[in-house]
C-alpha cells in the first residue's frame, strides 16, 4: 500500500493540515473582532491608557508594516493588496502539503497567513489597516499595530526558530532514513 506522505503533486494536500487552517481562521477572527471593537469604541488618534507602557490608540495605516510607504500617493495600496493575496495563496498550498510530524513550521505559516489575510481584509474593505495597540517607553514610541501584525510577528519568530534550529534535524533524519 503506498504511503500517503510520499504523494507528490501541486494540488496534493493532507486532511490533517486543516487544523492549521483553523489556526489561521482563528487569527483572522480575533484580528477582525478586536479591530471592530477598536473602531466602535475608540476615538481616532485619542490614546486610552491601559498600562504605564500601553495605550489603545485607533490609527489608520495606509502603508505596510509600521506605516512604511504610507505617504506614497496610493499605488502602495494595490501593491500591498496584490502581494498579500499572492503570498496568502502560496502559504495555503504550502500549509496543506506539510507532513504530519511537523508542528512549528505549519504553526508559523498558519499565523503569518492569518495575519496577512486579516490585514488584507482591511485593505480591501477599508483602503487602510486598522491599528490600535500602542506600546511606548517614556518618549520612545513603537508604531501602533494590531492582532494581525502580532500573528505575523509570532509566525515569523517561529519560522526563524524552525529554519535555524529544526531544519538541520529534519535533514539529518531524512538522510538517516535513506541510508
Amino acid at each position: 500500500m503506498p504511503n500517503p506522505q510520499t504523494k507528490k503533486g501541486l494540488f496534493q494536500f493532507y486532511p490533517h493540515n486543516l487544523i492549521w487552517l483553523g489556526l489561521s481562521v482563528l487569527a483572522i477572527v480575533l484580528d477582525q473582532w478586536t479591530k471592530w471593537i477598536a473602531t466602535t469604541h475608540l476615538t481616532y488618534a485619542d490614546p486610552v491608557p491601559v498600562l504605564p507602557f500601553l495605550n489603545w490608540t485607533l490609527l489608520h495605516n495606509y502603508g505596510a508594516a509600521f506605516s512604511f510607504l504610507s505617504d506614497a500617493g496610493g499605488w502602495q495600496h494595490y501593491l500591498f493588496t496584490g502581494l498579500a493575496g499572492i503570498v496568502s495563496i502560496i502559504f495555503i498550498f504550502w500549509l496543506l502539503r506539510m507532513p504530519k510530524n511537523m508542528l512549528i513550521l505549519p504553526a508559523a505559516i498558519a499565523l503569518i497567513l492569518g495575519g496577512a489575510v486579516g490585514n488584507l481584509i482591511d485593505r480591501v474593505t477599508l483602503g487602510y489597516v486598522v491599528d490600535f495597540i500602542h506600546v511606548f517607553y517614556q518618549n520612545h514610541h513603537f508604531p501602533a499595530f494590531n492582532i494581525a501584525d502580532s500573528a505575523i510577528t509570532l509566525g515569523t519568530i517561529l519560522l526563524l526558530i524552525d529554519t535555524f534550529f529544526l531544519e538541520k534535524q529534519r535533514i539529518q533524519r531524512a538522510e538517516a532514513q535513506n541510508d
